[in-house]
């Protein structure tokens, strides 16, 4: 009975929530529903059984990406009420591609239901969901794994190389001259006589 009532309390949450993210008019508040929308879908999925995706929700969206969209909008003071007057001419539109999703996930799940559409092993009895994850991640597909971490270092030295370029003017910062500076180098002692200033 208690999760029943925890699924039927958190999906009326996120339904509301993910409502109101684009019905509110002003945009923090329309973040604030969005992140309000993850923690409620994050809990839908410890209610599954599926802690690890509760976490990367959390982690991921609700740190990182609901925080981004948060800082993006109170610096660039983006005037999304304006943007917003158009809501009602695209609405035929966004609700006939709300239909085709919503038939989309309940055929995937009356097609997961009935054993067709699954060839995944359940896990053991007494494995945690996150465990039997990472018995998969790290030994069936650790190439994998390994190959997309060197992917994105190699796109992190791409985006530091494309940015860190040599301009006029700009004042840039040299390690071996700061190590090798000396007391010498950086200090001057100078003999100011009574009731002068340093010209």
């Amino acid at each position: 009975m208690l999760p029943a009532l925890a699924f039927y309390a958190l999906s009326a949450v996120a339904i509301a929530a993910a409502f109101m993210v684009i019905a509110a008019r002003n945009p923090v508040h329309s973040v604030m529903f969005l992140i309000t929308t993850f923690f409620s879908a994050a809990g839908l999925f410890i209610l599954m059984g599926a802690e690890f995706l509760a976490l990367l929700l959390v982690m991921v969206y609700v740190g990182a990406v609901a925080v981004l969209f948060l800082f993006v909008v109170m610096m660039l003071d983006v005037d999304f009420a304006e943007m917003k007057k158009g809501f009602l001419q695209n609405l035929p539109v966004g609700a006939i591609v709300a239909v085709i999703l919503l038939t989309e996930m309940i055929l995937v799940g009356a097609a997961s239901l009935s054993g067709e559409a699954t060839s995944v092993q359940p896990a053991a009895e007494g494995v945690s969901n996150i465990r039997a994850l990472g018995d998969v991640l790290y030994t069936e597909y650790a190439f994998f794994f390994e190959a997309v971490g060197l992917i994105l270092l190699v796109a992190m030295i791409g985006a530091i190389v494309l940015t860190l370029r040599s301009r006029d003017g700009v004042k840039r910062q040299n390690i071996s001259d700061q190590i090798a500076r000396t007391r010498e180098d950086g200090v001057e002692l100078v003999d100011v006589e009574p009731n002068q200033g340093i010209g």
